[in-house]
Parts: structure tokens; sequence; C-alpha cells
């Protein structure tokens, strides 16, 4: 199972939202690329970078950033926000390996079906915030204010033939609480849709947290705030999954 430490930038700031909430942040400092560079000293191989500001108004100031954290030799996946096509061609001009695209991947499926066929599907992530309600995975939008149109499993019938092979799944209930994955979620995922590369995200918490994730079969996880809060380090959590 690959681990993606997660980098949220915010006005060129590393930071961690609770819940998805502006409101609710916890600045971490001013200096990404000195994050990820310690990151890959402890043996990291991939990062996960959510430009908030793109996130919040659409705008893309983060380019200098990703470029910085690009060259570090990690392989990054970004997302926030993403918009077009251009931005898409943008973000991995910059030498990022992947792009996220997560509200309009629930809103567009054919749109993002098309990038896939255009850039490849190891360069597009579609990300699903979800909130489950009477045993069924809903799809949320507008910030997680209000759900897609119609459930996970049916939008995923909409991507069968796309070629879409990586999917991040967060459990908006989870995020940045520190409570534990929702490790039935993607046990869930994993069964009903085996071929998937997914990807949780969402509550990790500890060491047993990944462990119970790679066992499931969950192809990686995006471990944010627990790194921050120093409730492990990178270096013991990758040690952990190699011996699980």
């Amino acid at each position: 199972m690959k681990l993606y430490p997660a980098i949220d930038l915010l006005d060129g700031r590393v930071v961690r939202l609770h819940k998805g909430d502006f409101d609710a942040v916890t600045d971490y400092g001013g200096d990404p690329a000195a994050v990820a560079a310690a990151y890959l000293a402890q043996g990291a191989e991939y990062l996960h970078v959510v430009d908030l500001s793109g996130a919040r108004d659409g705008e893309r100031r983060q380019a200098g950033a990703i470029q910085s954290l690009s060259n570090t030799g990690l392989q990054l996946q970004v997302g926030g926000g993403i918009r077009t096509r251009e931005e898409v061609a943008a973000i991995l001009k910059a030498g990022a390996e992947r792009v996220i695209i997560g509200s309009l991947a629930v809103r567009e499926p054919e749109t993002v079906a098309a990038w896939i066929s255009e850039f490849g599907s190891d360069r597009i992530v579609a990300a699903f915030d979800v909130r489950l309600e009477a045993g069924i995975i809903w799809p949320l939008v507008a910030g997680w204010t209000r759900k897609g149109d119609e459930p996970l499993a049916a939008l995923l019938e909409r991507y069968a033939s796309s070629g879409l092979r990586h999917a991040l799944v967060t459990d908006v209930d989870r995020d940045g609480a520190l409570q534990g994955p929702n490790t039935s979620l993607y046990a869930e995922l994993c069964e009903l849709w085996p071929d998937m590369a997914w990807q949780a995200s969402g509550g990790v918490s500890s060491l047993a947290d990944l462990t119970a994730l790679k066992a499931i079969g969950a192809d990686g996880a995006i471990v944010g705030k627990a790194l921050f809060e120093n409730r492990f380090s990178l270096g013991e959590a990758l040690a952990c999954l190699q011996s699980a």
C-alpha cells in the first residue's frame, strides 16, 4: 500500500482544515518545500498536495510551490478546485505525476472521462468526498453542502468504460478528526470494484489504522494531520507497512 503524506496549501502556507471548514484552519508554517524534503528524508516516495486557495476561489496561485515540491523528486498528486483541461495540463507540466479531480468528477463525469482518455488513466485521480446515509454512499459537492445527483455506485457505472483507474474517497465525517478511517467503507469499495486503485482519505490517527487499510486491500492511504500532530512519524508508518 502506498503512503501519501498530505500537504494542504492555503495562500502559500501549509495548513489543515477540520472537516473542510475554512474557518477551522490550523497553520503549520510557510515552507512547503521544507516539509516535503523532511518527508523525502524519511523515505517518502509520494506526496499528496491540495491547493486550497484554488479550491476556495478557483484561482491557481500555487504553481511555484507545486514546481518546488516536484523538484524534490517526490511523485506528486495535486488537486484543489481543478475545473479545466488547461489546468490539468499545466499541473502535469509543472511536474505532478497525477491530477486530482474532485467536484467535477461528480458533476461532469463525461468531461473527466475525456481527460482520462487524453492524458492517460495513470495521470488522473477521481476524488469523491462521501457521506453514508442509510447504508448508501453519496458523493458530495459544493463544499460538502449537498449530495450529488446519484449514489457513488451509479456514478462509477458511468465511468465503467472510461479507463478510470485511480479513485480517492474521503469520508467527510472523518476528515481531519483523527478518529480512525472508515475501514468498512473502504473494504466495501475494494470488494465491489477490485480493479480500482482505491486511496483512503480521512481519519488516519495510528499505525494500526494503516495496517487495517492495507489488510482490506486499499491501494493507498492519505495521511495529513496525524503526521503534523506527531501521532507517529512517516518513517514509523513506512516501516509498519513493510512489516504488515
